[in-house]
């Protein structure tokens, strides 16, 4: 059976495709097995069969279950796994994520890689779902960033929409976004928006523009050149984006951005905003702690 069998039979966002995925988990063995697991080798008879089990020693959101599957099979298709929990489960001290049986040396060699994808994934599962929670009874939306660690996009954006976030472009290929810098090399929002759609049209592209808004002024600007898709609202407090939001008046969705924390965010999903952009879902996530032990 291919890898991926169950995979495919759930629809993932476009990032998520086997050869993305492989691409990843392949990367990261090889990075951290090398030229051999000389410990396992070592040690461990070649022909010893095993089983271990994935403990949660902490509280919070799981995530990366489906990783670990793949990962598992990556190492050596022969592995068992019995999946207990799902990405998404909420879990406590002492749960059983799933066991797996096998070549004990096999088990041993996808174990580090598992539990640091599985910790970090469920680290901003846990926050994003905390955070969301934080705008209930309002409209606003928690986006992610780009604001990853790189080579490792791809699970910790996985994870946000696991603990109920919304992704926001995936790179720098599949959205346009006119942040401050662009606004100011290209001698202001205007210039910057009408240099964007010449070059949409120039290329054959077809990309939503977002375009970064630091005041009032800057809004009604963008509001009228226009033929954009979303107005970002960069580092207003509260009071300013009530007012950029009602100048705004539906016009376009509007994301709040900057600096927004768990202490702030409440009273920005009060201003109106579609959308809260926090960098800090995995910029600055502690990890949920799991561990593989044998049984």
């Amino acid at each position: 059976m291919s890898p991926f069998h169950y995979f495919c039979a759930v629809q993932k966002p476009s990032y998520l495709t086997p050869e993305a995925l492989t691409t990843f988990i392949r990367t990261a063995l090889a990075e951290d097995v090398g030229d051999g697991d000389h410990s396992s080798l070592a040690s461990i008879p070649a022909d010893a069969q095993k089983r271990a089990r994935l403990l949660v020693k902490d509280e919070g959101v799981l995530a990366g279950v489906e990783l670990a599957h793949l990962i598992f099979r990556e190492v050596d298709p022969a592995l068992q796994v019995n999946q207990l929990l799902a990405d998404g489960a909420r879990v406590k001290h002492g749960d059983v994520v799933l066991t797996v049986e096998g070549r004990a040396q096999s088990i041993l060699t996808a174990e580090r890689l598992v539990l640091n994808c599985m910790q970090r994934m469920s680290g901003i599962a846990t926050n994003t779902a905390h955070i969301s929670t934080l705008l209930a009874g309002t409209k606003a939306r928690l986006l992610d960033t780009r604001k990853t660690t790189p080579n490792f996009r791809l699970c910790e954006k996985w994870a946000v929409l696991i603990g109920g976030g919304v992704n926001h472009r995936y790179g720098l290929f599949d959205m346009i976004i006119l942040k401050d810098n662009h606004v100011d090399y290209a001698g202001g929002i205007r210039q910057a928006i009408e240099a964007t759609q010449a070059y949409l049209r120039q290329t054959g592209r077809q990309l939503p523009i977002e375009v970064e808004t630091r005041s009032l002024a800057e809004v009604q600007q963008a509001l009228d050149t226009g033929g954009i898709s979303r107005i970002m609202l960069d580092n207003m407090s509260p009071a300013q984006l009530r007012e950029a939001v009602q100048l705004i008046d539906g016009r376009y969705p509007t994301e709040a951005s900057g600096g927004i924390t768990e202490h702030t965010i409440a009273e920005v999903a009060a201003s109106g905003v579609d959308f809260i952009s926090v960098g800090a879902l995995t910029h600055s996530t502690k990890s949920l702690d799991l561990s593989l032990k044998a049984y």
